[in-house]
């Protein structure tokens, strides 16, 4: 081919590759931009008996008013559907065990593990606690999702999600918002996985070995301790740690008395910690109605509002995390694996036929076996010859519960007396409330089904074959932990313990560590005259009180081995850091990697990779251990390393070779925030690194940690994608509007201008004002017209 004819075949190659370059990104993007929702105008909904109002205001919060409460809940329904249908069908399918339907093989094991958990057979039982009013309730707002769901369908403006796989929503029911309610239980009710670690422990480690990975060794209980290594269960190898809840779901939230306030009017603040994704699991709404005006936020697939204010009172809560999951050891017959013995007598269990449908591929047998404590945690699909001890598990979220019932209770309460009545049907999972009012009282109250145990503290697993164990009925709800306008003029909770000795009732003996708790009370103590500005910037706050405690000791220890002043420059860094996490330090990224890779000496090279991962409460026990070391008492996990001072050299060493390969030798040169990055990842964005460019936020270098009071926890790898999912501030004495960051945004379409814009506010600390009277709420409106 002559130079001048190949030119022109070049050019004219690259052209046609432009064109149809241009083409592909026009019809990709008309493809996105098709399912957007729709956000002003008017449109048809059957559902309505008269017409609704939703204006979405500069965040994307839509505020909806309606003439009744039966068209409200409807048109919250069919708004949620608007921003969040996908996420609120992945939600059901995963709480029952249902992704493989539409995922594939991929998610099998996923499907088990939530089968045997029975979220939505829990959901099918508690519809007979809910009485017809609040039946109802959940009635209208399926009728406004599938209200959505039939016009998306018929338009062919499904969301991209179910397009790119492959499949449509099926109709909206009131099971499943009751199932998403469940997963929000087993999301922050659990503890069964400690219980099956420490029985693992029985069988692996000596005695002193063992007491040591107890929070409180149960002393008092060695008829329990002989039966749990007289019966060994099976479980290194059988369950998926992955799986498992982040330990450190967790909040923040406190209350303060108009005598401390500059207003002279309590103020509210809260911000619960869980899994920071896209979209997030709040959805911040307003609800107005001549019976209601409500706003807050809800999970997607939930009416009403669980966590805000109304007109007269504000409220926000924190995870108790008591011990409401107990295993039992059954001990099945030989000869039919699905009896197990119980006073002598073999009994059935009940067994539920669990098949899974798997997308391209055949239909999975599975069952789940059911005891009378509750489901058997082994898969029994692998029945031996010769069955050995199984675990079952009884938990409170598995009881026929009402939580929706009290959250409509709260939605309309006017007082203190009206909201604590509404909290006896919040019932899993436990929750810390603090409560504020116009008439300026403040409260709490630790409020959830906690069991009380014929034997043991809930620490091990028990022996299911006897009437002697098991539980008794439940810690007396006027028997919980409340307290109502203290004379220190503030309540404060931060998933640390909440008893005294005096407390004639076990809740748990695995509180979280104490320092963000203890920071939260040291600054409410040292003003008098706080303001709604003070609240958002203790939210905000970086101060390490784990630091506070350890480091000087730490410091020895790292000086007392490094006699040849190798790591000199490194053990300044931690002598001159003012131990607050600041994204431009350099000592927060030392000092954390450290306590992290200290566990790792201790423990992880002496059990299999999963009970590593099912081992919760690394950080709680290495402290009881450094603080034992410190004091001069013996420990048989560090005398195995050579004493404390090795370890602790043992951790840092290991701690800047990590440091050194990602950030280089230059010491003045590392900072927290280039390793420490907020993450707002997609489901999508996990299937590639194209897919995460386009679904995924870009990082963000954040101060914080999982001790400070800006939760901001890593996954060890430095991103960060858990801690204030929500922030919320209220001050009572003007409840016509409150503050709100709720990182990513409103929105779960791409294309939205509410489906990432929180991010750098959640970064920086930047809330938004939300009102609730209608001539001050502006943004683009909706009329959903009754036909």
């Amino acid at each position: 081919m002559k130079k001048g004819k190949w030119k022109k075949w070049l050019v004219g190659v690259v052209g046609f590759l432009a064109i149809a370059l241009i083409i592909v990104f026009i019809g990709f993007t008309w493809f996105m931009n098709k399912s957007k929702p729709v956000i002003e105008g008017e449109l048809a909904v059957n559902v309505l008996e008269q017409d609704v109002t939703v204006t979405r205001d500069d965040k994307g919060v839509p505020h909806i008013f309606a003439e009744t409460d039966a068209d409200l809940y409807r048109a919250q329904g069919y708004v949620q559907a608007q921003d969040r249908l996908f996420q609120m069908d992945l939600a059901r399918r995963q709480a029952s065990g249902r992704l493989s339907e539409v995922i594939g093989e991929a998610t099998i094991n996923t499907d088990k593990h939530f089968r045997t958990f029975s979220l939505r057979d829990a959901a099918e039982k508690s519809l007979s606690a809910y009485d017809a009013d609040s039946r109802q309730v959940l009635e209208w707002y399926a009728e406004g999702v599938n209200a959505f769901i039939a016009q998306a369908k018929a338009d062919n403006k499904l969301s991209y999600e179910f397009t790119l796989l492959g499949y449509e929503p099926e109709e909206w029911t009131v099971v499943d918002s009751l199932t998403i309610g469940k997963y929000m239980a087993y999301d922050l009710g659990g503890n069964w996985d400690k219980l099956a670690f420490r029985h693992w422990a029985l069988q692996n480690f000596d005695e002193d070995k063992a007491k040591e990975l107890f929070i409180t060794y149960p002393e008092n209980a060695p008829s329990i301790i002989e039966a749990n290594i007289e019966n060994p269960v099976a479980v290194a190898g059988q369950f998926d740690a992955d799986l498992l809840p982040n330990e450190f779901n967790g909040s923040n939230n406190w209350v303060v008395s108009g005598d401390k306030t500059k207003s002279g009017a309590p103020i509210l603040a809260d911000d619960p910690h869980l899994g920071l994704d896209t979209p997030s699991i709040w959805y911040q709404m307003h609800l107005q109605s001549p019976e209601q005006n409500v706003s807050g936020v809800i999970f997607a697939g939930i009416p009403g509002i669980i966590l805000g204010h109304n007109d007269e009172i504000a409220w926000g809560v924190t995870n108790v995390g008591p011990d409401v999951q107990d295993l039992y050891i059954e001990i099945p017959n030989p000869d039919n694996p699905t009896q197990f013995r119980y006073d002598g007598e073999w009994e059935q269990a009940e067994v539920r036929d669990e098949s899974i449908k798997v997308k391209d591929g055949e239909t999975v047998d599975f069952e789940v076996v059911v005891t009378r404590h509750g489901p058997i945690m082994t898969d029994l699909a692998f029945k031996e010859t010769e069955p050995s001890a199984q675990f079952s598990m009884q938990w409170t979220a598995l009881q026929s519960t009402a939580e929706l019932r009290a959250i409509l209770g709260f939605n309309k309460a006017k007082s203190w007396d009206d909201f604590e009545l509404a909290l006896e049907d919040f019932k899993a999972p436990a929750q810390n409330f603090v409560f504020a009012s116009t008439d300026g009282t403040i409260a709490y109250k630790a409020n959830g089904q906690i069991p009380i145990r014929k034997q043991g503290d809930g620490q091990l697993p028990v022996p299911g074959d006897s009437s002697d164990y098991g539980w008794e009925g439940f810690i007396p709800w006027d028997e919980l932990p409340t307290v109502v306008n203290p004379e220190e003029g503030f309540i404060a909770t931060a998933n640390n313990e909440v008893i005294g000795e005096e407390y004639p009732y076990h809740i748990t003996n695995s509180w979280a560590q104490p320092y963000r708790y203890e920071r939260i009370k040291e600054v409410l103590e040292a003003n008098d005259s706080l303001t709604v500005e003070d609240m958002m910037n203790l939210q905000m706050d970086q101060h390490n009180l784990y630091a506070r405690e350890f480091l000087p000791d730490l410091l020895s220890s790292m000086k007392a081995k490094d006699s040849d002043g190798k790591y000199k420059e490194i053990i300044t860094l931690l002598e001159d850091w003012d131990m607050v996490d600041a994204k431009e330090s350099g000592a927060p990224l030392v000092f954390h990697m450290v306590m992290e890779q200290l566990q790792d000496v201790l423990f992880k090279d002496a059990m299999p990779e999963d009970m590593y991962k099912f081992m919760s409460g690394k950080y709680n026990i290495t402290d009881q251990l450094l603080r034992k070391a410190y004091s001069g008492e013996k420990s048989a996990w560090i005398e195995e390393q050579g004493g404390v001072d090795a370890a602790v050299y043992e951790a840092l060493e290991r701690s800047v070779t990590l440091i050194e390969e990602r950030f280089g030798k230059k010491v003045s040169k590392w900072q927290w925030g280039e390793f420490h990055q907020l993450t707002f990842d997609h489901t999508l964005g996990n299937a590639s690194p194209i897919l995460a460019a386009y679904f995924n936020a870009d990082k963000v270098p954040i101060g914080g940690s999982k001790v400070t009071v800006q939760a901001a926890d890593d996954d060890m790898d430095g991103n960060v994608d858990h801690g204030a999912s929500w922030r919320f501030v209220a001050d009572v004495g003007d409840l016509s509007s409150a503050y709100h960051i709720v990182g990513p945004g409103q929105s779960g379409h791409v294309k939205s201008d509410w489906y990432q814009d929180q991010v750098k506010d959640w970064a920086n600390g930047d809330f938004h004002e939300t009102f609730v009277e209608k001539e001050a709420i502006k943004g683009d409106t909706l009329l959903l017209k009754a036909q």
